[in-house]
């Protein structure tokens, strides 16, 4: 029997300790929900559909409205709306070159009264809640109905009743006019110019989508601006990606952090019809809109894609999963979002029942989920039937899907630089509550400065780590000229804890952690700061992508895993004794 002395017990309870402290309590890991995942609604103002509920709403009423919705989504779990702020050459915005909206005031042209422009004040409060802001255009729909009397002064119809074709009832701007695309063009850019938006983002309305006997008056544009002698539905895809690529290069060239992004009909061609199209039997985007979503893709001109898959799982011409697993593998290294219909629950169709099925909407998360490296989130349509909670799915995110918080997932093709780590990190307990105080750190290799901090909390016997977002206690905005502060009410007396710090910019980029922990007295203070290390300098492509045909599809690029650093700790209270393990493992 082998003989232990007491220095020799204790290193073997050490090792055991060493050992047990590296497993989670609970849940594996590998169990963990995802920690990076895009998790959106759309808010859509045409017709009233989310956002003002009514065109007679007070300014005030208005901003109620609109604050208690993003409220409503965030304890959803959503972290990006999707804001439709121009619906048909029109304006939710102070604009010099289209009118007023007449679903913001009730009448075009006509202005909020008392006088404010919504859009900073749209803004500034999903950023307040850590969401990104997207601004939804509808670029080609100039009206909704045939009446022109009706349109204001200013409305670019009376400018240049040239540059319009009337389709199914409507006024539509013709892609074929390379004075439509510059003007579209310059109006997305005058709110790139002057608005903090984080993206800009275009629907599924190209070309009109077409109705029987009706055919698009385009001849005359057709015949002058045809140089290469295409057949008329390539010269109409042209047009569409002459517009798609010249404002991805003019968004980049004006805000480098501005993401574009497209939401293209679910299909985009029937394996039946093209080789390279999915196991469907629907309407195809291609060929029926002009939107060659593939096509953008490929060469770089989006920097995410969120196809409309708007079918159950069930739906045997267009089914959900088989769609899903076609956009996975052809999304080229883009961000794939998926956007699913959640108002499809408050309808009564009999063509797809399944959506009076509570789980299906859960499903298709998680068929989104068993992509990790393709499929990168989801994005509602629309708001409001989220907060209807149909089937009480709403429900099931809040308290499970989307229960822990997830950070938008990183674009290395836009930036690729993590900011530097927050500073001069100070915690200090009083019985149950912590409060932690910070301030930002230097101005990062690329000049950005964190946008954002996340708080990780870590209890005894928790494996340290920043990539389980399970341990994410808070996100917590940047504050203008001053320290950032969060306090843990949620912390129990008697628990010891370590605290990690990240910074996040404004692309999602996370620095390393600095850490912090509560062994000591009551009342403790504790001060750590962490080194600012060296970045080098990356680079960041700006050239199109080149067309690729070759199969497989490259995994989507891997976010970036915060590196732990050590730190340094400096107690402020008289010595006290070594913490054992717990000190040694979390500083």
């Amino acid at each position: 029997m082998l003989r232990f002395s007491s220095a020799g017990y204790a290193v073997l309870f050490c090792l055991l300790c060493s050992l047990l402290w590296g497993l989670p309590r609970t849940s594996n890991a590998q169990d963990a929900p995802p920690k990076r995942e895009m998790r959106g609604v759309w808010i859509a103002t045409v017709e009233n559909i989310d956002w003002p509920s009514s065109r007679s709403l007070t300014p005030d009423q208005q901003r109620r409205e609109y604050r208690r919705m993003l409220d409503i989504q965030k304890r959803n779990g959503i972290n990006a709306v999707f804001v439709q702020i121009r619906p048909a050459a029109d304006a939710f915005y102070q604009s010099d070159l289209e009118p007023w909206s007449k679903w913001l005031t009730g009448q075009q042209g006509k202005g909020p009264n008392p006088p404010y422009d919504p859009l900073p004040f749209l803004i500034e409060e999903a950023h307040a809640r850590g969401m990104e802001f997207h601004a939804w255009f509808n670029p080609y729909r100039a009206t909704m109905d045939s009446v022109t009397r009706r349109l204001a002064p200013n409305h670019p119809y009376r400018q240049h009743p040239e540059w319009f074709f009337r389709y199914g009832g409507q006024l539509l701007f013709n892609p074929g006019l390379p004075e439509v695309r510059q003007y579209i063009t310059q109006v997305i850019l005058d709110v790139v110019e002057r608005y903090d938006i984080d993206g800009v983002h275009f629907d599924d309305y190209f070309y009109p989508y077409p109705e029987a006997g009706r055919v698009i008056h385009d001849e005359q544009a057709f015949q002058q601006y045809n140089p290469g002698n295409l057949k008329l539905a390539d010269w109409r895809r042209q047009n569409v990606n002459l517009l798609v690529e010249g404002l991805h290069n003019s968004i980049r060239k004006t805000k480098r952090w501005v993401k574009f992004g497209i939401s293209p009909f679910g299909v985009w061609m029937n394996q039946s019809e093209h080789a390279e199209g999915s196991a469907t039997k629907a309407f195809q985007g291609y060929s029926g809109l002009y939107a060659d979503a593939r096509e953008w893709m490929k060469q770089g001109w989006v920097d995410y894609i969120l196809p409309q898959l708007y079918w159950s799982s069930n739906f045997k011409a267009a089914p959900y999963p088989t769609l899903v697993e076609w956009w996975s593998r052809n999304h080229y290294g883009r961000h794939l979002y998926i956007g699913q219909g959640t108002y499809r629950m408050l309808e009564s169709t009999k063509a797809d029942t399944t959506w009076r099925n509570p789980r299906e909407l859960p499903r298709q998360v998680r068929v989104n989920r068993s992509y990790p490296t393709e499929v990168a989130g989801s994005v509602f349509f629309s708001s409001r039937s989220v907060m209807a909670n149909p089937l009480h799915t709403s429900d099931s995110l809040r308290q499970n899907l989307f229960r822990y918080p997830a950070l938008i997932p990183t674009m290395p093709w836009m930036d690729a630089v993590p900011p530097m780590p927050a500073q001069n990190l100070v915690l200090t307990r009083a019985g149950s509550v912590v409060t932690l105080n910070w301030q930002p750190g230097s101005v990062a290799k690329d000049g950005d400065l964190a946008r954002y901090f996340v708080v990780y909390r870590f209890a005894e016997g928790e494996t340290p780590s920043p990539d389980d977002p399970r341990h994410i206690l808070a996100l917590v905005p940047k504050m203008a000229n001053q320290a950032s502060v969060l306090v843990d009410t949620s912390a129990r007396a008697g628990t010891e804890y370590a605290y990690y710090v990240t910074a996040v910019d404004r692309l999602h980029n996370e620095s390393t952690p600095i850490r912090v922990t509560t062994l000591g007295r009551q009342a403790e203070v504790i001060v750590a700061q962490a080194p600012e290390p060296e970045v080098p300098p990356t680079r960041v492509p700006t050239a199109p992508m080149a067309p690729r045909t070759s199969s497989p599809i490259p995994p989507r690029p891997s976010v970036h895993r915060p590196e732990t650093t050590t730190t340094k700790t400096k107690i402020k209270t008289k010595k006290r004794r070594r913490g054992g393990f717990f000190q040694r493992i979390f500083g």
